[in-house]
């Protein structure tokens, strides 16, 4: 049942216009819970969900919380600043949605992976009035524009020949500020797809900005693994969910069922 639910999340992900949109996965128990905003990566020219979105909604399900998938412009449509503004979009649209999903507002992550990981860690950048996360999870992330950085998901946000002045706005690195959220980020030492050193650009960053966050690198793991499990990053997941624990005032409890609607 499982590799069915994934083929089939993969067919909708490939087909899936090519346009914003959000993909709830709800506690089934009636209750608010605190929620996780996700952003699956795909290079900026698709939006894996079958790999970094729904099993991590469904793990987080399981673990007590609400989640949702964004899915925003990729592609042709990716130019810079489409993906920026879908995700400024979803986070306005999601708390809208709090009432009637019981989200808890007060209590809420942004996850993002790949090139997902770039969108989410530079939202503050493009709105700075966008509400603060209490945890921001990133996975194997882009962070960079310039040297280091990985040349399709570039090349789809900003085109063969990019504005340096966008290479400048867009590496991450270059502007952590005080305020930044809590940041769990992780990376496998085979990652052959994004460099390594993405990580640890951002890592410095924050060390430097005074930023509370945990950097973890998995010996072997490479790139595209989701969940990793089997790998020595299995472990990922449960720390993530701790470090946002650590930054929230609310806990959460297992539960048996899930929803999606």
């Amino acid at each position: 049942m499982k590799e069915c639910s994934e083929l089939l999340q993969s067919i909708h992900d490939y087909w899936r216009p090519n346009r914003y949109g959000l993909r709830p996965y709800l506690v089934r128990d009636g209750k608010k819970h605190p929620f996780a905003l996700i952003c699956p990566g795909g290079a900026y020219g698709m939006v894996c969900s079958y790999v970094e979105g729904m099993p991590f909604a469904k793990a987080l399900n399981a673990a007590g919380y609400h989640a949702i998938v964004a899915y925003y412009r990729i592609g042709k449509k990716a130019r810079y600043p489409a993906p920026q503004q879908d995700l400024l979009r979803a986070i306005r649209d999601v708390f809208a949605h709090a009432d009637a999903w019981n989200l808890d507002p007060s209590d809420w992550s942004l996850w993002g992976s790949s090139a997902g990981g770039h969108l989410a860690a530079g939202i503050w950048a493009e709105s700075p009035d966008v509400p603060r996360p209490n945890a921001l999870i990133l996975v194997y992330p882009v962070i960079t524009m310039g040297e280091g950085t990985h040349a399709r998901s570039r090349e789809n946000l900003l085109g063969r020949q990019p504005d340096p002045a966008l290479i400048e706005r867009l590496s991450l690195e270059r502007h952590i500020p005080k305020d930044f959220p809590p940041t769990y980020v992780w990376n496998g030492t085979a990652d052959a797809s994004v460099d390594p050193k993405n990580s640890r650009m951002l890592e410095a960053a924050l060390r430097a900005a005074g930023v509370p966050h945990v950097a973890e690198q998995f010996e072997g793991v490479g790139h595209g693994v989701g969940l990793a499990k089997g790998t020595t990053a299995e472990p990922w997941f449960a720390h993530a969910l701790a470090f946002w624990r650590a930054h929230s005032e609310n806990g959460a409890e297992p539960v048996a069922h899930i929803e999606r609607i």
